[in-house]
């Protein structure tokens, strides 16, 4: 196990391009003392964790045709685009299974991130029983309008990705010297603000912590790319993400689309194996 922090950035349906990145660390048997994950790169990371090659891939694409995984009727049933009880329960526990024992026995450990409503502030959440703890992967992957409010403990909380989508300074508080990053846009992106703020003052008008967070979203975002790039000259970073600007929306049904980014995913990846190994290990 390499002592270090793997911190896996969340974008939706841009996360096949992580599941291939995946698949190529399990195939190398990469394992890491940290992870981090935000929300679809929680779950994601929790794939990972459990060493289920392939699983991240096929739970994001197996489904899409299946209105309980993600569908307007979905939306307008129940306040969540992407069905939590399909996601969280019906998959793991039925459809393709979870591997929980993989999970408690791996040595490192698994923190998601989410956002306080109320305080506008991240959480970081230390996963110990998948089982149990489920719930966690969900607030981290609530996406703002497309999903409700997740409550745990008496707290509401929505996507983490509002507050710290690259939780690379997290990492670093944490001791870990050297991270590896895994983003899912390519070295041009840069976040513009959200058209969309009046809305969400409306329809979060009883959280303006959480409405201030997603107007300075942009802001806060670039700047961390910016800290990652000074990290990355340093050389206590290594960054893994598209060679190319990615083409499909953060909601993407084209499963070939999909495919082709998983692809890219994985055969970047190990095409840099060596060099990120030498990072690990200097």
């Amino acid at each position: 196990m390499y002592s270090a922090g793997l911190i896996f950035e969340g974008g939706g349906m841009r996360g096949a391009y992580t599941t291939g990145v995946i698949d190529a660390f399990l195939d190398n048997d990469l394992e890491f003392s940290s992870c981090y994950g935000v929300s679809v790169g929680a779950c994601n990371a929790a794939s990972f964790i459990a060493k289920q090659r392939r699983r991240a891939y096929r739970v994001t694409t197996d489904y899409i045709g299946d209105k309980r995984y993600c569908s307007i009727l979905s939306l307008l049933r129940s306040g969540n685009l992407f069905g939590p009880e399909m996601l969280y329960h019906i998959i793991p526990e039925q459809l393709d299974p979870y591997d929980y024992d993989a999970f408690a026995r791996y040595p490192g450990k698994l923190s998601v991130v989410a956002t306080n409503c109320e305080t506008g502030e991240a959480e970081y959440f230390h996963l110990k029983n998948m089982r149990e703890e489920v719930e966690m992967l969900q607030a981290s992957s609530s996406l703002p309008l497309l999903a409700k409010i997740v409550r745990i403990d008496g707290k509401e909380y929505l996507d983490g990705g509002v507050v710290d989508s690259i939780p690379i300074q997290r990492s670093i508080a944490d001791g870990n010297s050297k991270n590896v990053v895994v983003l899912t846009q390519d070295i041009t992106y840069r976040k513009e603000p959200m058209k969309i703020v009046p809305l969400l003052k409306i329809f979060y008008r009883n959280y303006p912590n959480l409405v201030h967070q997603l107007a300075t979203r942009h802001a806060r975002y670039n700047q961390t790319l910016d800290f990652l790039a000074q990290e990355e000259s340093a050389g206590r970073a290594f960054v893994i993400r598209p060679k190319k600007p990615v083409n499909i929306g953060r909601v993407e049904t084209n499963k070939t689309k999909l495919a082709a980014l998983y692809d890219d995913g994985y055969r970047e990846t190990m095409g840099r194996m060596e060099d990120l190994i030498a990072f690990l290990e200097k």
